[in-house]
């Protein structure tokens, strides 16, 4: 999934005070009781801010079970100190409550237990440096965690420790260069167990652009290890400073040879991405698209289901596209870009792909050539999937935003796929899969190398294969 506009607080958030013991609702007669869930998560910010019972807070207008469109029953907002022998500056500190299962009730989440994640598994949280002066935090932060939370909810898709989300705006709609997040794992708050299971509280940290894509071509966790030695970047607690005019490689220029060792020896750990892509089977000679443009699915919209489907079909391959690559080798969080990919597959502790019984209700067609037309944010990841994953081994998985569909390049080592040297190209519903050989890949990689500086590239652009019989299309993206 990618973001790509951020918003100023919005309707439905109104500026509150924490609900407490000490509050009366509907005119009874006696305190307002918390629910298990919320309270252990209160009691673990009181553990931190034993000085900030009732800190400002930014509530749902109307609660999410009723009917609101804001996920996030409450983000609370409190005045961290810092702590100058550590270079972690004064700043704001934000807190979600919503993603997990506060009430334990089966209004939102449904009941898990608590030997399991309560609910999603997970809170937001986000520390902004406070600015020289500044009386009251600024809200903007509030509006991202309740965007986040809205793609969260609607697609069932996590936001782990490691995860990488496309912004493509200056967070706070300024001139800033932090303009896209990683996620972290909040260095104060940690994980809690509550009544309604476990959470962890996963803090946004914004990036600029060029740290954002040596998360992508590498690995979020190495990328927050270098901001997290460097002060002026966020330092160890993390802290975003949306006035920072420097990238992690100015700041320390030997960071590039770290981050390309690290994309040469490892990999990437992104396994697939969000994208606007549509692929066919097509004479090569035949194979222009007839519009240049990909419609362009709004992060406020659920996605449209496939017309080539029965809405039961659809239903089907939608529960496993949730279950599949989106796990990557590790089948969980962490490690892995929250663009990710999710065709209909599971992956084992090797990587390789195991169908699943829902996949199995699509008859495998071959395919004698492919086209693929991708919109060029995503197309400009096609260096990465063949250099940092398929090179070592690793599918590569484009999860199209437009329809329920996925396009997986498959190389040689992993197995399972449903497609080799003899069918290098099929499909099983919505989901193809392209199969890479060993020899190929060099080449293509050559051919595609100019990608990776996306600035630089004329639309629409066609790379072509003949004796491959593939067709790739790059295309601009739809204002």
């Amino acid at each position: 999934m990618d973001w790509k506009e951020g918003h100023g607080a919005g309707p439905g958030l109104v500026q509150g005070q924490i609900p407490g013991q000490d509050q009366v609702v509907g005119g009874g007669e006696g305190p307002a009781p918390i629910p298990a869930g919320l309270e252990a998560l209160y009691a673990r910010c009181r553990s931190i801010y034993p000085d900030q019972l009732n800190p400002l807070q930014v509530t749902a207008l109307v609660k999410y079970w009723l009917g609101g469109p804001d996920p996030l029953d409450y983000i609370s907002m409190y005045a961290n100190a810092g702590n100058p022998k550590l270079n972690i500056p004064a700043h704001w500190h934000y807190v979600s409550f919503g993603c997990s299962d506060l009430h334990g009730d089966g209004r939102v989440h449904e009941q898990t237990g608590p030997e399991n994640p309560s609910g999603f598994g997970f809170e937001l949280t986000m520390r902004l440096k406070r600015e020289e002066g500044e009386k009251s935090p600024p809200t903007w932060p509030a509006a991202i965690m309740q965007a986040l939370s809205k793609y969260v909810f609607q697609s069932e898709s996590l936001l782990c420790v490691g995860d990488h989300v496309s912004w493509h705006c200056p967070l706070d709609n300024s001139e800033s260069r932090v303009q896209h997040m990683l996620m972290g794992e909040d260095p104060q708050l940690g994980s809690v167990t509550t009544p309604n299971g476990s959470v962890q509280f996963v803090q946004i940290v914004g990036v600029t652009t060029e740290e954002l894509r040596a998360a992508q071509h590498w690995n979020g966790v190495g990328v927050l290890d270098i901001i997290k030695r460097m002060p002026s970047a966020g330092g160890p607690w993390m802290v975003t400073d949306m006035r920072r005019g420097e990238s992690i490689y100015e700041l320390e220029p030997s960071v590039a040879e770290e981050v390309e060792n690290g994309i040469e020896n490892e990999g990437s750990n992104l396994s697939g991405v969000s994208a606007r892509i549509a692929w066919a089977e097509a004479e090569l000679g035949s194979m222009v698209p007839s519009s240049p443009q990909i419609p362009r699915t709004d992060l406020e919209q659920e996605p449209e289901a496939s017309p080539r489907i029965t809405h039961v079909e659809s239903e089907q391959i939608k529960s496993t596209l949730q279950k599949g690559l989106m796990q990557g080798a590790n089948k969980g969080c962490g490690n892995r870009g929250v663009q990710e990919g999710k065709p209909g597959s599971e992956i084992d502790a090797e990587g390789n792909i195991a169908t699943t019984d829902s996949a199995e209700l699509f008859v495998t067609r071959r395919l004698e050539s492919v086209h693929l037309t991708i919109n060029l944010e995503s197309g400009a990841l096609l260096p990465l999937a063949l250099r940092g994953r398929l090179k070592h081994g690793r599918h590569f998985t484009f999860k199209s935003v437009v329809d329920i569909g996925a396009v997986t390049l498959v190389p040689p080592a992993v197995a399972g796929a449903f497609v080799d040297a003899a069918c290098p190209y099929a499909s099983r519903g919505p989901w193809l899969q392209i199969f890479i050989p060993d020899d190929f890949l060099p080449l293509m990689a050559a051919d595609l190398a100019d990608l990776a500086d996306p600035e630089e590239v004329t639309l629409p652009t066609t790379f072509r294969w003949p004796n491959k019989k593939l067709t790739i299309t790059v295309v601009a993206e739809e204002v």
